[in-house]
């Protein structure tokens, strides 16, 4: 009660006090969303994004290329090729599309679909930038957890590569899905029922 009255009296008398409530409040109605973009123009729209001061993430991931001339070249390309994510609130909608290269903000009819934060937090993590991988192939296999750690409670599917295991996030809004690897004893089955 104090504390209403206090933003009461204090916007009557010039105190700033809702526009920074109208900030917070506005900060917890950000949500991530996939965005999809021309071809080869992720970083580019995230120029773009960042130059309006919308908060993009980019995944992306290093591989070794052997040109004609058996020179390696390390490449950093986007994880998921074409996509981009953004957190914005529903007002900042339109500054997304009006950015160069946008196509649109995924979704289904009845407008944009935000993304769990989970997910994007687990394509964030330390976790996931040492050893992440785009994964092209139809994913088959148990779906598993992640058991501890920052990203505990993350779902995904193992699979074997080789002599080591991968976990696969699957993105089901985009339908894309990135692997890393990551230790048996770090997941749990996830029961079917």
């Amino acid at each position: 009660m104090a504390s209403l009255c206090s933003q009461m009296f204090g916007h009557m008398f010039g105190h700033p006090m809702l526009p920074v409530l109208d900030r917070q409040s506005a900060e917890s109605e950000r949500k991530w969303y996939a965005v999809y973009t021309l071809p080869q123009n992720e970083r580019s729209v995230a120029k773009h994004l960042d130059i309006r001061q919308i908060e993009s993430f980019l995944p992306t991931c290093e591989s070794t290329r052997v040109w004609k001339n058996r020179q390696r070249v390390r490449i950093i390309q986007a994880l998921f090729p074409t996509y981009l994510f953004v957190k914005i609130c529903p007002t900042e909608k339109s500054k997304v599309l009006q950015s160069p290269g946008v196509l649109r903000i995924v979704g289904n009819c009845q407008g944009p679909l935000p993304l769990p934060d989970s997910e994007i937090e687990f394509l964030r993590s330390d976790f996931c930038r040492q050893g992440v991988e785009p994964y092209q192939e139809l994913v088959v296999g148990q779906k598993v957890r992640i058991r501890r750690g920052s990203m505990q409670g993350v779902q995904g599917v193992l699979v074997r590569k080789k002599s080591s295991l991968r976990f696969v996030l699957t993105l089901q809004l985009i339908n894309q899905h990135a692997a890393v690897e990551i230790a048996a004893d770090e997941l749990e089955p996830i029961s079917a029922y």
